[in-house]
């Protein structure tokens, strides 16, 4: 693309609501320094927003300290680890794992995370 900044930080927009993704794309169009990605194009980052109920997503809310514990999960975070990470205690992150499982019906932190990622709560 010719005339354009070849720093210009690259945005995908993959948003279900047809509205929401004509407003965001408006007002991030006019941002200095970002452009919105060309269909097939590969962007530098991704605003995505899913709809929860088409996610299956609806029937359970994740707190955002739990959103954090998922995501150190996907990445094979120990309790010890999260605790460390969080700076919250070894008790309070397996509390946190615990509730994330009864929340996703897991068996275990595996399944937690793929629940999730099927669920569009986490992309990995």
């Amino acid at each position: 693309m010719s005339g354009e900044p070849a720093n210009d930080i690259v945005i995908a927009l993959e948003v279900d609501d047809a509205v929401l993704a004509d407003r965001l794309a408006t007002l991030l169009g006019g941002v200095a320094g970002l452009r919105l990605a060309a269909p097939g194009e590969q962007a530098t980052a991704a605003v995505v927003a899913r709809n929860r109920e088409a996610a299956g997503a609806g029937d359970f809310e994740l707190t955002p300290r739990e959103l954090d514990v998922l995501a150190l999960l996907a990445e094979g975070a120990s309790n010890k680890m999260i605790a460390q990470r969080l700076g919250i205690s070894v008790h309070t992150a397996k509390f946190h794992v615990g509730s994330l499982l009864d929340k996703l019906d897991a068996t275990g932190r595996t399944d937690a995370v793929a629940h999730a990622a099927r669920r569009g709560v986490i992309n990995l």
